[in-house]
């Protein structure tokens, strides 16, 4: 959600902050805007819509040789969708310019607070109090000490940057906030280090309660008390990766297809042939064994990945998976025997920050499974595993959903071999069907057209079931997840046992289920639950295998896709992957923008 970009330097600042801004459109947003500093004077351009009308409404711009500027893609929270509550938001005089991300809890005080004191808000947003109550602390203290004393007012979470005077002032507070430096005097800050990788590989991550100021060349850096902060300064090998949707009409269904490969590379360098117990670097063993249970905490399709490795987790240990916007808040005692697993794809998810920094001391250990290098919460968790599935543009997981099954497979693996819960035989059964996924993913995907054409026929229909038993309960929340996501359709998961406990209600002509049901030791419960909606003469769509049951599911079901066998615990990531693209030609047949759903953001980091 929201994106910032900002340039101190000796290039002209527009083509970086537009560039920046582009990279930065995965977040999800719904106008932006930019300001520039030239010559004592700040111009500015606001927009309603994609970066490109930002692009064609500053082309007037060009013609100034700015050298300091910022810029915002904003996803509304305060404030409806307007110019008005586009960032920048200024000061009375139009002297100060802010951008922000994050929340300030604390506006509405602030607010009456500044309007009794003459300021004129043309807002509805919370940013809008930053650059009036910097304006205000400066009649009262030099430029540094006004920066301080705003900041140590604000509550909430906050990434902000504020262009005056000629001068960058930066703060961050749970929300990222990243600068990139280039011969120490060059100085690109973004939101994410993936908007300014083209420039540099250098980078410094302010962390919570430090604020920054760039002048002069130069950048300093200081806590809340006004000591100065040593940082280090990171080198991280992130090329800047190419936005390209190749050969595929939209990044979505380009990164559907990526999985066979991204699968490839969630196991890749971390099988050991040798005594057949999966290869993690980083980890303290003799400090993790003590754990004596394991919670989970995420949102969305991540926790969704939780829920799937429970019913791994839970034959050895004792496991518990919590929602992350719900975990920071239900007063569960987080002991020195509990591993916290944080799961999250961007490692930006403000619900799991927050829980994670809550409970992280209390705690024995704490993971991170996450996709992004250098995110917050790789930073924040004593130990991590990346997913390594490349950049993901589609808003609605994919790739990294399934590489996530694919690592928390692993360190459950990891986990049953080091402390004797499974043997060298059983373990080398389940690495040598892994080593097989990625051809079976690709045999998954020749039933595009098919689905496709199954999609035509259920595109009507405004509400649909996804039903599915242990493994695939997790598969039918994700399925159903993605239906909403993209095709904005009213779909409801559940176990599929549940259904005669009040659900079945539900069923009639308008209505469609989706059966997740391959042969593995649960078939014929599930068949036995087709039965129920069978006989009130609702409609099935079967995600199966082929086997026994094979004759009953064909009697039962309307129309059937097909995935190849697999392991019971590895049949999550097949079974997946028709439901990604039968919600994606769902939606492409509604005439819907896939990549950027109405309402979401890549990237959430507002509570």
């Amino acid at each position: 959600m929201c994106g910032i970009a900002a340039y101190y330097g000796f290039r002209k600042a527009l083509p970086i902050l537009l560039n920046a801004l582009k990279n930065l459109e995965y977040r999800g947003y719904d106008s932006c805007g930019l300001a520039l500093f030239e010559n004592e004077k700040i111009y500015y351009v606001k927009t309603i819509g994609k970066v490109d009308n930002l692009v064609k409404e500053s082309k007037f711009l060009s013609k100034i040789n700015a050298r300091i500027g910022i810029a915002h893609t904003r996803w509304a929270t305060h404030g409806k969708v307007s110019k008005a509550n586009t960032h920048p938001h200024f000061d009375c005089k139009k002297e100060i310019a802010v951008i922000h991300n994050g929340i300030v809890e604390n506006f509405a005080s602030l607010k009456r607070y500044l309007e009794e004191r003459g300021h004129k808000f043309k807002s509805q947003t919370d940013t809008e109090v930053i650059p009036h109550l910097f304006e205000e602390m400066l009649k009262k203290y030099k430029e540094e000490e006004a920066w301080l004393n705003t900041v140590k007012l604000l509550e909430g979470a906050y990434a902000i940057v504020a262009l005056y005077n000629g001068k960058l002032f930066l703060a961050r507070k749970s929300s990222p906030l990243v600068i990139g430096i280039k011969d120490n005097n060059e100085f690109f800050i973004a939101s994410d280090t993936v908007a300014i990788a083209k420039h540099t590989n250098k980078f410094v991550f302010l962390n919570d309660g430090e604020i920054g100021i760039i002048y002069g060349y130069t950048l300093e850096i200081k806590n809340l008390e006004g000591a100065k902060v040593n940082k280090e300064i990171k080198q991280i090998k992130q090329a800047e990766e190419q936005i390209d949707k190749g050969k595929y009409e939209t990044f979505m269904l380009k990164e559907i297809f990526e999985q066979p490969l991204s699968i490839e590379n969630a196991f890749k360098g971390r099988i050991a042939f040798k005594d057949v117990i999966p290869v993690f670097g980083g980890f303290n063993f003799n400090k993790l064994k003590k754990f004596k249970r394991l919670i989970l905490f995420a949102c969305g399709s991540s926790y969704n990945a939780g829920i799937y490795s429970k019913y791994l987790f839970d034959r050895f240990f004792d496991c518990h998976v919590e929602l992350a916007s719900e975990f920071k808040y239900n007063g569960k005692k987080i002991s020195k025997e509990d591993l916290l697993i944080a799961i999250s794809q961007s490692g930006e998810t403000i619900d799991v920050l927050e829980a994670l920094k809550k409970y992280k001391e209390k705690a024995l250990m704490t993971l991170g499974i996450v996709n992004v290098v250098a995110s917050s919460i790789a930073r924040e968790v004593g130990a991590g595993i990346y997913l390594h599935a490349g950049r993901e543009i589609g808003v609605a997981a994919t790739k990294t959903y399934t590489s996530q099954l694919i690592v928390l497979f692993l360190f459950w693996l990891y986990l049953a071999r080091k402390l004797g819960y499974i043997n060298e035989k059983q373990a080398k059964a389940y690495i040598n069907e892994l080593i097989k996924l990625p051809g079976k993913v690709r045999k998954v995907l020749e039933a595009n057209k098919y689905i496709k054409r199954l999609a035509k026929k259920y595109v009507a229909f405004n509400n649909a079931l996804f039903l599915g038993r242990k493994f695939n309960y997790a598969t039918a929340l994700e399925g159903a997840l993605k239906l909403k996501e993209i095709a904005y359709v009213h779909a409801e998961a559940l176990s599929a046992g549940e259904m005669k406990h009040g659900p079945i209600a539900l069923i009639d002509d308008k209505l469609y289920s989706i059966f997740i049901v391959p042969h593995d030791s649960i078939t014929d419960k599930v068949i036995n639950n087709m039965q129920e909606i069978k006989a009130r003469k609702g409609k099935i769509i079967a995600i199966t295998t082929r086997g026994k049951h094979l004759k009953q599911i064909k009697q039962l079901a309307d129309d059937i896709i097909f995935v190849p066998n697999a392991k019971e615990e590895l049949l999550p990531v097949l079974c997946i992957i028709p439901l990604q693209l039968f919600a994606y030609h769902i939606a492409r047949l509604k005439g819907l923008d896939v990549d950027k759903p109405r309402n979401l953001a890549k990237t959430v980091t507002v509570e």
